[in-house]
């Protein structure tokens, strides 16, 4: 299983919020269910996923950042929209539309994983503003600990 050995480190809200009274776990067979089947439709690794939900929510699916992104992967509300995403909450839909977003980025960015989690992190705009990474230390750090956590998953 997939998610076995991070559901320790995949529990709790590391996003600064959370919904009142939603809830705040996902079991390990759930999470492994649901990012097996998105890894398998959008070819975007499922250590990636898990790496990002990490880094974004810490594994808390109903985790709001003070930006306003929400669930799992951390999604703002244009982007789940954009995605098609009515319950951000949704672990099922947080994880597909936010794996979609990954899988699109990837594509623009030709593959560059630094520049697709920039953008993922920063927004596109800001990473095609700065012709690459931007300077901010928040999204260099969250590269950092994404990128980590997916070599060593």
């Amino acid at each position: 299983m997939l998610a076995v050995g991070l559901i320790a480190a995949l529990n709790g809200c590391g996003a600064g919020g959370f919904v009142p009274g939603g809830p705040h776990t996902i079991s390990a067979q759930t999470l492994d269910r649901i990012v097996s089947r998105e890894a398998a439709a959008t070819k975007v690794p499922s250590r990636l996923i898990l790496a990002v939900i990490r880094a974004e929510s810490g594994g808390d699916p109903s985790a709001i950042s003070r930006a306003g992104a929400q669930g799992l992967m951390q999604l703002m509300p244009a982007t789940a929209l954009q995605y098609g995403i009515t319950d951000p909450f949704d672990p099922e839909s947080n994880v597909a539309a936010g794996t979609r977003y990954l899988r699109d980025l990837l594509a623009r960015y030709h593959g560059d994983l630094r520049l697709a989690l920039a953008a993922y992190n920063a927004g596109p705009g800001v990473v095609d503003a700065a012709h690459g990474v931007p300077t901010f230390p928040e999204t260099r750090s969250y590269i950092s600990r994404v990128t980590a956590a997916y070599r060593t998953n």
